[in-house]
């Protein structure tokens, strides 16, 4: 093991297994990609990967960077009560195979969105286009930033270097190898993420003084591998709040991502298809648990150990600089290096898919749609390359302007919660009601982001309007919101004369 220092930079075998890594990731999207001269290749990878590599590349888009550093300090810092939402995913991976999979295969469409104007007209679609392409952008640029963040004192670089390397590196491989490139890399990056997740694990279990037992009867005297409080309360990450928080969120991630569904229309059978999603959802259920499992075992760790954590790592105001810190003390050489390079991983695999898919939605439900709707194989594919290249550009630069933000990521709850609510009720709406029509769904929308503006932003509120915070936690903004959305939507679709029009195409 190291020295309990942390060192201001990688030895040179560690920097050697991150530099190797992330040339082979180019060079694997190079060769994965060769075959990707043509817009259904670059888009839908000829719809021809297999279930179980379609399976793996959905679990890589699920995780992140943020996945490996965030969900460690949520349980070293309390308990497991977050890892209720990886419970939710049986319930949303069990809707998806019955009713979305089959939809979007049915339709042939790579769009999740293409449906949309079928089903409510044009704004409804390029307004969910746009939803989705700001909180992409939102969310490279948060990861990217985060990334650095926690990398720069493990690996002795400058935050902008390191998102400007993450940036070249991702971009590189999705612009000349499109979603096939996207897959396949990830794939790659899933094995190394889980092999250095599994690796800190096993390097807790032996790093403990009386033995792996010793880590167990910490945590369960301090209570650390609790659920949560099952009380009925609204205003408190409940049991029942995060579970319901997390089955909202896996609808939205199954039924309108395109992140999601583009990959739906990557396998080559429905069969492929509808395994590919029970694999992808239950790889993150088991490894979101060791990396909770992690988080407990750093408390554990630490506990029985205090000497090894120095007072320049605050754990009690910093908890997320316990496991950065853990990395690069605790871990043998060239380790570390693997487990640096699986955070590399995840951001990555995050990146390449936000890339590629909103370089399909802009050539498919904006250029297509509004400017060039008979263009060319040549010409579409010039967009594609256009798209993903201004999309990697200003995703790095969102990254660079989050420097400047005292919180990167409350700033993409609060854009993630906005964005991603209007699109969820909207879609909801189309698929239960066949009433439903376009002056209800224009109702609900409008009135569905109202509601998620007041309950993400009221409770910052002080003097006279204080009274009118929201009473509601965090997590229940995209639940209500959404709600709200369906529900109105269905009570205006009631008194508005004439019913939407019955389109098989754009209902599920």
């Amino acid at each position: 093991m190291k020295g309990a220092g942390v060192s201001a930079h990688l030895p040179v075998i560690d920097l050697a297994v991150l530099v190797l890594y992330l040339a082979a990731t180019v060079a694997l999207g190079f060769w994965a990609g060769r075959k990707s001269r043509n817009t259904e290749e670059f888009m839908a990878a000829g719809r021809s990967i297999p279930g179980w590599v379609v399976g793996i590349s959905i679990f890589g888009t699920y995780v992140s960077s943020i996945s490996f550093l965030a969900l460690p300090s949520k349980a070293f810092d309390g308990n497991w009560n977050a890892f209720v939402f990886s419970l939710a995913i049986p319930i949303t991976t069990w809707a998806a195979v019955r009713w979305f999979v089959p939809f979007y295969r049915r339709s042939g469409e790579v769009s999740a969105y293409h449906h949309l104007e079928q089903r409510f007209g044009v704004w409804a679609r390029t307004y969910a286009v746009i939803c989705y392409l700001l909180t992409q952008l939102a969310r490279m640029g948060t990861i990217m930033y985060l990334l650095a963040l926690a990398m720069a004192p493990l690996t002795g670089w400058s935050v902008p270097a390191l998102i400007l390397v993450t940036g070249v590196v991702v971009i590189a491989y999705t612009l000349f190898g499109g979603m096939e490139a996207v897959i396949w890399t990830e794939v790659v990056q899933s094995i190394v993420f889980i092999v250095g997740a599994l690796a800190c694990v096993l390097i807790l279990l032996a790093g403990m003084p009386e033995g792996p037992g010793q880590l167990f009867r910490i945590a369960i005297e301090r209570d650390k591998f609790s659920l949560g409080s099952f009380a009925p309360a609204l205003d408190q990450s409940t049991f029942w709040v995060v579970l319901i928080y997390g089955i909202v969120i896996n609808l939205q991630n199954f039924g309108i991502d395109q992140s999601y569904v583009q990959r739906y229309a990557t396998a080559r059978t429905d069969r492929d298809a509808a395994r590919s999603v029970w694999l992808g959802a239950f790889l993150y259920l088991p490894i979101s648990a060791v990396f909770f499992f992690i988080g407990t075992g750093l408390f554990a760790f630490y506990t029985a150990r205090p000497e090894l954590l120095p007072a320049s790592v605050n754990a009690a105001a910093k908890p997320d600089a316990v496991f950065p810190h853990f990395i690069v003390t605790q871990l043998p050489v060239g380790l570390t290096g693997l487990v640096i390079a699986a955070i590399f991983a995840a951001a990555q695999s995050t990146i390449a898919s936000s890339i590629n898919c909103s370089a399909t939605l802009i050539l498919c439900d904006l250029y297509k749609r509004y400017l060039r709707p008979a263009a060319g194989e040549r010409e579409a594919m010039r967009v594609l390359w256009i798209a993903s290249l201004a999309v990697g550009a200003l995703g790095t630069g969102m990254a660079l302007a989050m420097m400047r933000i005292k919180s990167a990521l409350d700033a993409w709850w609060e854009l993630a919660s906005i964005f991603g609510g209007g699109m969820l009720g909207l879609f909801l709406l189309g698929m239960i009601s066949r009433r439903a029509n376009n002056p209800a769904a224009i109702t609900g929308v409008l009135v569905g982001i109202l509601v998620i503006v007041w309950m993400t932003f009221s409770p910052k509120w002080t003097g006279a309007l204080e009274p009118f915070r929201s009473p509601f936690h965090s997590f229940l903004v995209i639940v209500i919101g959404t709600l709200t959305i369906l529900l109105v939507g269905l009570l205006v679709s009631r008194f508005t004369r004439g019913a939407a029009k019955a389109d098989t195409g754009g209902r599920l």
